[in-house]
């Protein structure tokens, strides 16, 4: 009879043990969730206010490109810009990258700024 109260009470603690261990794991996970969710929620704000200074930016008065010359692309890179085009006279054309606080060029980014670095440019027209 003492041999199965031993046991039982082995059973018991192991039982507890284990339900101690489960709710622990329980806290920490749900402060490690809470911790990826604010860090989510940080990312997606500066996101959404990176997009609004890219489509602000243009329109203001220190910027040094007349809106009228700028085509938002926003894939590889943001703005393509005909610079003086709409005066008349276009004298550069410039692939612009808008970037805010301490975000970097994606891969993509890199790639285009690249080529056009090294001037691997061209201009086609294509008839059909």
């Amino acid at each position: 009879m003492q041999d199965i109260q031993g046991y039982l009470a082995v059973a018991v603690a192991v039982l507890i043990a284990t339900f101690i261990g489960f709710l622990f794991g329980r806290i920490v996970r749900s402060r490690d969730i809470s911790a990826h969710r604010k860090d989510a929620v940080k990312r997606s704000g500066a996101v959404i206010l990176g997009g609004v200074y890219e489509k602000v930016l243009p329109f203001l008065p220190d910027f040094p490109y007349s809106p009228k010359d700028m085509v938002f692309i926003g894939k590889g890179f943001d703005y393509l810009v005909l610079d003086g085009l709409s005066e008349g006279s276009l004298r550069k054309i410039v692939f612009l990258e808008v970037k805010s606080g301490t975000s970097r060029l994606n891969p993509n980014e890199k790639m285009v700024c690249e080529v056009v670095s090294t001037r691997a440019v061209e201009w086609k027209e294509y008839r059909f």
